[in-house]
């Protein structure tokens, strides 16, 4: 058995308005991995808050967390500084808020190494240019004086990483550390993450919500709801014999690659809190358009040999190079690749907010390429956007009537009766209740937000709906209750999508087909049998080998 690094004994987190954190008491063994996971609100990033001592100074901790033994709640402010950064470290979720944007990344690096060791500064930049190199940072000593917008996603979170492991810390928290990431970039962080674990024997609190990662990485899994421990057992236990309720319902609810589920035949079972609310909407047998019948059609987009480039000073870079491809009326077409193989640009230019440099894109046979603004104004009903971030994207002080209503107006329905009825007739769409329309964002879940998004792009009745990743940012739950909706929707509505996200396993689900990008160009693209049972080129499959390993997920939830 390890030696229990760190202890967590009677855990207590009170807020002013709530309970965070009730009686939660675990280890985290000399060398060990183990994942905290749980829906958003279950006090995860509470406990690791807890841990480092970060937490807002109005919230109360009880209990014991012990480092070597030693209760850090016992620790003096500057005890504690001298203890983060050195003896535990944390790698936040979302590095580019966690980066200063105005400080060189070997500046950032170099306050780490100065705060926690002797060294000159020539001996810390030395050392911060052998951090990027270890964290796998291509031309470490050039780009050791970029700035965080200078770098892609993954390579921020590789930044983060190096300076988490800086001072060579006994315990690592990594706090949702691969969201939103890649397949690739995600498999390539955890892989670094375990080999600096073996090599600095580290403990590991790995806190996500993606039990594929878990099934892959962790040795031992503690599962939280509502601020308590439910369940925690070696992960080969938990995930073929989960002995909870709720542990089953969070592996019922998570998409597996393994499974090959696709919405032509079955839903995903919704287990949230919106799941009963929902019942009375579920339109009754599994909606599936007739794929002869989609593809008889004439094509609702179309682009020919698009190129759309960007000039940085006398330099013009193409972002995306030659592309062609169609999207048919209630037909989803997945777009899957790496960050910056030129997806977002793709989606922008499509609906023309950047320039494409050279082809053609029609919509509905329409050339609407070089159209200007206001020939195109009329036509931008038609392609509406679902963004990543359903609280990001809203705007806090306006009602969900304000929301709603302010792009009616922005499109030309002047009549406030008549946008009444719009708006109340959207929200029955995305099941909301006329209730909502004086509420303001953040009284909404999570994927009750997400479903305002939807009701947003809807509202103005289009035939092509771009999806931008708009389910990476929830817990697998409302990521199930959000992929039924869309697929209700379609059949609904007779919409089509173009759906871009990093998560294979939801492609998978909701693509009719798949179209695969590498360095803005369509390496591949089939339908969603062949495109995944039998892929053409390496990098498509190169993208479905990164898939973290889900055999002991499909296991417990078959």
């Amino acid at each position: 058995m390890t030696k229990a690094l760190l202890e967590l004994d009677g855990l207590n987190i009170h807020f002013p308005t709530q309970h965070a954190v009730r009686d939660l008491s675990l280890t985290v063994g000399q060398g060990e991995t183990l994942a905290l996971v749980g829906e958003s609100g279950c006090g995860k990033s509470a406990t690791a808050l807890a841990i480092t001592r970060l937490l807002a100074p109005n919230a109360r901790v009880g209990g014991r967390i012990l480092l070597d033994g030693e209760n850090l709640l016992d620790f003096s402010p500057a005890r504690m500084r001298a203890v983060r950064g050195r003896a535990i470290s944390m790698i936040f979720q979302e590095p580019m808020s966690s980066l200063n944007p105005v400080l060189s990344i070997g500046t950032q690096l170099g306050e780490v190494l100065l705060q926690h060791e002797q060294l000159s500064r020539q001996a810390a930049r030395q050392r911060a240019i052998e951090l990027l190199d270890t964290v796998r940072i291509p031309e470490p000593q050039r780009r050791i004086d970029d700035y965080p917008h200078n770098l892609s996603g993954g390579q921020r979170q590789r930044v983060m990483i190096a300076m988490a492991i800086a001072c060579h810390p006994r315990l690592l928290i990594a706090d949702e550390p691969t969201t939103a990431l890649d397949v690739t970039v995600q498999a390539s962080i955890l892989e670094l993450l375990d080999k600096l674990r073996r090599e600095l024997s580290m403990g590991l609190l790995l806190i996500t919500h993606d039990l594929g990662l878990v099934s892959q990485w962790a040795d031992r899994v503690a599962v939280m709801f509502a601020g308590e421990k439910v369940e925690e057992a070696v992960a080969a236990k938990l995930f073929a014999h989960p002995e909870h309720a709720y542990t089953r319902r969070l592996l019922a609810s998570s998409l597996h690659f393994d499974q090959e589920l696709h919405y032509h035949e079955a839903r995903l079972p919704d287990t949230s809190e919106d799941a009963e609310d929902l019942q009375a909407h579920v339109p009754t047998g599994v909606p599936a358009a007739n794929e002869a019948v989609v593809a008889s059609q004439a094509p609702l987009l179309k682009l020919e040999d698009v190129h759309v480039a960007y000039r940085t000073g006398e330099k013009e870079f193409f972002a995306v190079k030659d592309l062609s491809f169609e999207i048919r009326r209630g037909e989803t077409l997945g777009l899957v690749g790496e960050s910056g193989c030129g997806k977002s640009t793709l989606s922008k230019t499509i609906l023309k907010l950047i320039p494409a440099h050279s082809g053609r894109i029609l919509l509905e046979g329409q050339d609407i390429t070089r159209l200007g603004e206001s020939a195109f104004r009329p036509l931008r009903a038609k392609i509406q956007m679902v963004f990543q971030d359903p609280y990001g994207s809203l705007n806090p002080r306006h009602t969900v009537e304000d929301i709603l209503g302010g792009v009616l107006r922005a499109h030309g329905v002047a009549d406030k009766t008549e946008r009444h009825r719009r708006i109340v007739e959207t929200l029955g769409h995305v099941r909301l209740s006329a209730k909502s329309l004086n509420r303001y964002p953040h009284e909404f879940s999570g994927g009750q937000r997400q479903r305002i998004g939807i009701a947003r792009a809807l509202i103005l009745r289009p035939a092509l709906v771009i999806c931008d990743e708009p389910v990476s940012a929830l817990d697998v739950s409302i990521q199930a209750q959000v992929l039924n909706l869309l697929v209700d929707l379609k059949q609904e509505l007779g919409l089509s999508y173009l759906f871009i996200s990093h998560d294979l396993s939801v492609v998978r689900y909701i693509s009719d087909r798949v179209l695969v990008m590498q360095d803005g160009r369509c390496v591949e693209q089939g339908d969603y049998r062949s495109i995944w049972n039998a892929p053409q080129h390496p990098y498509t499959r190169s993208l479905i080998e990164a898939v973290p390993g889900q055999s002991r997920v499909q296991v417990a939830a078959a």
